[in-house]
C-alpha cells in the first residue's frame, strides 16, 4: 500500500497489515484512526474550536452526573480500544462505568478487547463526519458491543443517543448505563453553550441534575 497515496477522512479498504502500517506512519502519528469490516478510516487533526468546545461540555456532563449520583467511572480521551486482527477505534470519549470502573489497570497502552470488555459509553463529537458517525461508526460500536453510542451534532447543536443490544441499535430519549439521565437534558447543555460560557453551562447542569 503507497501511504503517500492514502486518502484521510474517508474508509479505505485493507487488510489489518496494512492499517497498521498506515498508522503507524509518522504523517499519521497524531491521526485518529478506525478499523471495521476490512476497511480503515484516519482522521487528521486539526479539531478546531468548536469540536473541542463541545467536546468538554460532553465530557464534564457526564463527569459531573456521575460525581453528583456516586456512580463510579473512569473517563477516556481519544483511548484506542482494539480488538486485534479484527476491529480497532479512537472515540473522542469513553467511559468504563460501575463494576467496570476500575477493570483496566493504570500502565495500560492501548485497550485490549480480547483481554477487557468494551467501554460501557461511547461519545463521538461530530463536526464535519455526521454521516460517519450515524453510519459506519454506529456499526463498529455494534459489534465493539459497547452498550450507549452518543453522538454530539456540532453543526445541528442535538444529541443523538443509542442504546446497543444483540448486535443492533435503536435511539434512545434516556441513558440506561447514566439512569435517570434525559438525552434531551444533555441538548438543552449543548444548545446553552451557544449563548452562554462553559461556567454558566457547569452552574445550570448542577441544579438540573440535583433536581433528578
Amino acid at each position: 500500500m503507497n501511504l503517500v497515496q492514502i486518502p484521510t477522512d474517508t474508509w479505505v479498504t485493507a487488510s489489518w497489515q496494512d492499517y497498521l502500517q498506515a498508522i503507524n506512519h509518522p504523517d499519521f502519528e497524531k491521526a485518529k484512526s478506525y478499523y471495521h469490516d476490512h476497511r480503515f478510516r484516519i482522521e487528521m487533526p486539526p479539531l478546531g474550536h468548536d469540536h473541542a468546545a463541545d467536546n468538554t461540555i460532553a465530557n464534564f456532563a457526564v463527569t459531573l452526573f456521575c460525581t453528583l449520583k456516586t456512580i463510579p467511572a473512569k473517563g477516556l480521551n481519544n483511548c484506542t480500544f482494539r480488538k486485534a486482527g479484527v476491529r480497532e477505534a479512537q472515540p473522542d470519549l469513553a467511559y468504563y462505568l460501575n463494576e467496570n470502573a476500575e477493570v483496566v489497570p493504570w500502565g495500560t497502552s492501548l485497550i485490549d478487547l480480547d483481554r477487557y470488555p468494551a467501554p460501557d459509553l461511547v461519545i463521538e463529537i461530530a463536526n464535519t463526519s455526521l454521516s460517519d458517525d450515524q453510519g459506519e461508526k454506529r456499526l463498529l460500536y455494534e459489534d465493539l458491543q459497547v452498550k450507549e453510542y452518543w453522538i454530539f451534532d456540532v453543526k445541528n447543536v442535538r444529541v443523538l443517543a443509542f442504546a446497543i443490544e444483540n448486535q443492533g441499535s435503536h435511539r434512545i430519549t434516556e441513558s440506561s448505563v447514566l439512569p435517570n439521565l434525559s438525552i434531551a437534558l444533555l441538548q438543552q447543555a449543548l444548545q446553552r453553550t451557544r449563548q452562554e460560557n462553559q461556567s454558566q453551562v457547569g452552574a445550570w447542569l448542577l441544579s438540573e441534575f440535583n433536581r433528578l
